[in-house]
């Protein structure tokens, strides 16, 4: 009976589960492990430069692929470094495994040299988290990690292995086994629900649909395609839901929200029925709570029946997979059609289509000055729509979810819920790994960009054409806007421009640079960049004075957006 260690059988279960890649970074307590992977060949390890980075590179994979992400750390700092990526992954529902190594089981609660109790420390923001004890377990722990991971609602599953299980012997031949009686997540929405929603859509005068992150992660995009067309009801998006529905389409209203589209907000001030899918109805979509949609029934579809009442009053709850139940829906409705006749939303779609045409997404196009919507615009242009659009967070990312329109779904990558700044270079590594023939682009502020320049390097060094559009306004632009408008112009800490030398700085690694200040250089510089088969930064010194409109000020409802007219622009 052949034996091998802890740190052996760990590879050996991530083979099992079809790990392509692990995003890490070594240290004392998983030196075990390394030396594992030395010898590994179907396994990729891919060195990040800092572990925070390991997280959303794993993030930025799974939400390329479908699939769960794997990172890695060592005990202390290692794993507390993993925590922002870690909380990211979990707020934005995003499948991951990260392990961690640990003091050995001798000296846990001893404060020994790099320990910290990262089971308790990620408590809060995981789905779930093991502590390995005795190396037998690991086969059943690794098994039953990725299960939790992508099942159900998704979410980040952390696997603490102290460096004596990762050393301890176990035989090779042991295989993993699931024994989870109390985890059933409900895939299948109850029928009876179901053909309550189908008669009470039926019977609607003014629907929409509210498209989520739900929705792509449960693979329901063709079905919410089909649903919407047969229908004809139009469909808002929520950030983490664009490419959910064609942003192409008559139908698509696009994002709604703080920074979403007038006419998205309009429906839903308007609607009489929201059919809300995958989507946790959060406060930058809802506004103040008390006037969001008050004339308005809803029937929410999650798989997590913790969300469902949680923010709005529903008053048809469905608890099941988005697929599973938009599948049930579609046969349910077509039966009512097909006894009676076509639900008539014509006015509703016509009235709705008026708006839109009133009021775009705006931006001066007649100015020579630099705008970042006509960047985007561009970088869609030359891309036919068809690239992974990965994104920091502030301006940058809210231009970005305004102005490139998403026809696919795991096309737009971004951070939601927690609106981690530096998320989005670490994670255009991940989706291009995770997508090597995909052009990947990330749409970067010059805040965000500077904290985790150093993966520059990690993408250098695996020859990853990354392009990153950097839209440098000298100033941490979002806090800037908001101290503009709400604190009278008082600019405390938010105005850095000149600091940095981007183009120098990501030559330095390796990469290449361009800067751009003109808007006649655009095109030509983005086709250029594309060409190159290597990391590109373009540093686009934008207009200083560019805000992100429309917006909803914080505590109003979303009926009092405040457009570039009321801004007098």
């Amino acid at each position: 009976m052949g034996k091998i260690n802890g740190s052996q059988m760990l590879l050996k279960c991530l083979k099992n589960e079809g790990v392509e890649y692990i995003f890490g970074y070594p240290g004392g307590k998983v030196i075990p492990i390394y030396d594992a992977i030395y010898d590994e060949k179907k396994i990729k390890h891919i060195l990040v430069r800092h572990e925070q980075c390991a997280a959303h590179a794993a993030d930025g994979y799974a939400r390329a692929t479908g699939k769960t992400g794997v990172c890695m750390a060592t005990s202390g700092p290692g794993g507390t470094n993993l925590v922002t990526g870690i909380a990211n992954a979990y707020m934005d529902s995003i499948p991951i495994v990260a392990i961690t190594g640990q003091v050995s089981t001798g000296e846990i609660g001893t404060d020994s040299f790099q320990e910290a109790d990262i089971t308790g420390i990620t408590a809060p923001i995981t789905k779930h988290n093991y502590l390995v004890k005795h190396v037998k377990d690991l086969p059943d722990i690794i098994r039953e990690a990725f299960h939790i991971a992508s099942t159900g609602r998704p979410g980040p599953v952390l696997v603490d292995i102290p460096v004596d299980v990762q050393n301890a012997l176990i035989d090779e031949h042991v295989k993993g086994e699931i024994n989870l009686p109390g985890y059933k997540p409900t895939v299948k929405g109850n029928l009876k629900q179901i053909k309550e929603a189908a008669s009470r859509i039926y019977n609607s005068k003014k629907p929409v649909i509210f498209s989520g992150g739900g929705v792509i992660s449960s693979n329901a995009s063709s079905l919410l395609k089909e649903f919407a067309d047969y229908a004809g009801i139009p469909v808002i998006t929520s950030l983490l839901g664009k490419g959910s529905y064609p942003e192409d389409k008559e139908l698509s209203l696009g994002m709604a929200g703080m920074h979403g589209t007038k006419y998205a907000n309009m429906a839903f001030v308007n609607t009489d029925l929201i059919i809300g899918i995958g989507v946790r109805f959060d406060d930058r979509v809802t506004g103040k709570l008390s006037e969001f949609a008050k004339n308005a029934e809803v029937i929410h579809i999650d798989i997590d029946p913790a969300e469902i009442g949680k923010n709005v009053k529903v008053n048809i709850p469905i608890v099941g997979d988005a697929a599973s139940v938009l599948n049930d829906l579609i046969a349910e409705y077509k039966k009512i059609t097909e006894e009676k006749s076509r639900a008539d939303f014509s006015n509703w779609r016509k009235t709705v289509m008026e708006w839109k045409e009133k009021n775009p997404i705006y931006f001066d196009r007649n100015t020579n000055s630099l705008k970042p919507g006509f960047i985007i615009e561009t970088v869609h242009e030359l891309t036919n729509g068809d690239a992974i659009i990965c994104t920091e967070v502030g301006q940058n990312q809210m231009w970005a979810s305004q102005y490139y329109k998403c026809s696919k779904p795991r096309t737009f990558i971004s951070s939601g819920g927690l609106g981690t700044m530096g998320f989005g270079l670490p994670a255009s590594i991940g989706a291009q790994f995770g997508k090597p023939d995909k052009l990947v682009f990330d749409i970067a502020g010059d805040g965000s960009i500077q904290m985790v320049s150093q993966e520059f390097a990690t993408a250098v060094v695996n020859k990853l054409p990354i392009k990153i559009i950097l839209l440098n306004n000298g100033s941490l632009g979002m806090v800037k806007q908001w101290q503009e408008i709400f604190y009278d112009k008082r600019y405390s800490e938010t105005c850095v421009r000149g600091c940095v030398d981007f183009v120098k700085l990501v030559e330095a690694y390796g990469g290449v640079g361009f800067r751009v200040k003109e808007k006649k250089d655009v095109k030509e510089t983005i086709a250029k960049a594309i060409s190159i088969n290597n990391l590109v930064l373009i540093d686009f010194w934008i207009d200083p004075e560019e805000n992100v409109f429309p917006m909803v000020a914080p505590g109003a409802p979303i009926s009092e957006m405040l457009d570039h007219r009321q801004a007098g622009i």
